[in-house]
C-alpha cells in the first residue's frame, strides 16, 4: 500500500479562491475591504520571503496589504508604538508581526499589545485563552491548515486517536485544542516522552511539528493512518545543495501511511491561505458583520 498524497497546492488554492469571493461578497454588499498589516523586523531571508508571499496573496484576493519593514535595531518601544498605530487604523483589520524578533525585543509583550480582534496570528493570550476554553477565537494559521488538510481525508475526526508531537504555543498546544474541539481523543507528545514510537503507533492521526529532521520513521505509523508533517528542515543533500524535509522520513512513512502530507508542498502552502481566511474572518467581525462562508 502506497499512502495517498494531501496536496496542499491544490487544498491551498481552492481556500484562497473562497477567500477571495468573500472578500468580493463584502466589498460589494458592505463596502469592505478587509485590510492586513504585516511587520517585518530585520533582514532574515527566509522571513522576507515569507513576507513577499503574504503581501502577494493577500493582494491576489483582493485584499489591502500594508507592509511595514524595520531595521533589526529597532527599539521596542518603537515598534510597539507601530503596533498601536496599526490598532488604531480603521483600514487595517489584521496584524502579523513576524517571528522571530531579534532577541533585545520581548516577543511575548508585543504579542500582547495587538488588539485581540486584529490578532490573526492567533496568539495573544486572549484569543490563546478563549481557544484553550473552547470558545471562538482567531487561531493560529498552521494549526487550522492542519485541520483543513485532514478533514480532506476524513470529514469527521470524532472518536480518532491523534498525537501531537510538538508542544509550541505557535503550532502544538493550539492544534491539540482544535482537536479537542473535533472530539478527537489527544495525546500531546514532546521530547521527554517515554516510548514515543509507541505511542505513535496507536494513533489515528499524527501530527509531527518537532522540528527535527525526520525523526519520525516509518515504523512509528499505523497502517493507514494519516500523517500531517509540519515540520520544515534544511539538510545537505547528496548533491552539496540542501534540500527540504519534514519532521517525518516521508519514503518511510509512504509505504505504511493512508494518508500524508508532503515537504513541501503540504502544510506550509495551509498557512498564508489560512492568514486570508482568519483576515477576512477579523473584518466581518470588527464591522458587526456576520462570519463569512470561509
Amino acid at each position: 500500500m502506497t499512502a495517498a498524497i494531501i496536496d496542499g497546492k491544490i487544498i491551498a488554492a481552492d481556500l484562497r479562491a473562497r477567500v477571495a469571493q468573500e472578500v468580493a461578497r463584502v466589498q460589494r454588499d458592505h463596502a469592505l475591504t478587509p485590510g492586513l498589516a504585516v511587520v517585518l523586523v530585520g533582514s532574515d531571508p527566509a522571513s522576507e520571503v515569507y513576507v513577499r508571499s503574504k503581501a502577494k496573496q493577500t493582494r491576489a484576493a483582493g485584499m489591502a496589504s500594508f507592509e511595514h519593514a524595520l531595521p533589526a535595531d529597532v527599539a521596542e518601544a518603537d515598534l510597539l508604538a507601530l503596533v498601536a498605530r496599526l490598532n488604531a487604523d480603521p483600514a487595517v483589520h489584521g496584524i502579523l508581526v513576524q517571528l522571530p524578533l531579534p532577541k533585545s525585543i520581548d516577543s511575548q509583550k508585543v504579542i500582547a499589545a495587538i488588539d485581540p480582534a486584529k490578532d490573526v496570528d492567533g496568539l495573544n493570550p486572549f484569543n490563546a485563552g478563549r481557544l484553550a476554553s473552547g470558545f471562538n477565537a482567531l487561531t493560529p494559521c498552521t494549526p487550522l491548515g492542519c485541520i483543513i488538510l485532514t478533514k480532506t481525508v476524513h470529514a469527521s475526526l470524532e472518536g480518532m486517536n491523534a498525537i501531537v508531537i510538538g508542544r509550541s504555543n505557535l503550532v502544538g498546544r493550539p492544534l491539540v485544542q482544535l482537536l479537542l474541539n473535533e472530539n478527537a481523543t489527544v495525546t500531546i507528545a514532546h521530547s521527554r516522552s517515554r516510548d514515543l514510537p509507541q505511542l505513535c503507533r496507536q494513533a489515528d492521526l499524527v501530527y509531527a511539528a518537532v522540528g527535527r529532521p525526520e525523526m519520525v520513521r516509518g515504523d512509528w505509523i499505523k497502517p493507514g493512518a494519516v500523517v500531517i508533517d509540519v515540520g520544515i528542515n534544511r539538510i545537505p543533500g547528496a548533491d552539496g545543495k540542501n534540500r527540504l524535509v519534514g519532521d517525518v522520513a516521508y519514503d518511510e512513512a509512504l509505504q505504511v501511511a493512508g494518508a500524508i502530507t508532503p515537504v513541501p508542498g503540504g502544510v506550509g502552502q495551509m498557512t498564508v491561505a489560512c492568514l486570508l481566511v482568519n483576515t477576512v474572518r477579523a473584518a466581518c467581525a470588527i464591522k458587526g458583520l456576520p462570519a463569512p462562508a470561509v
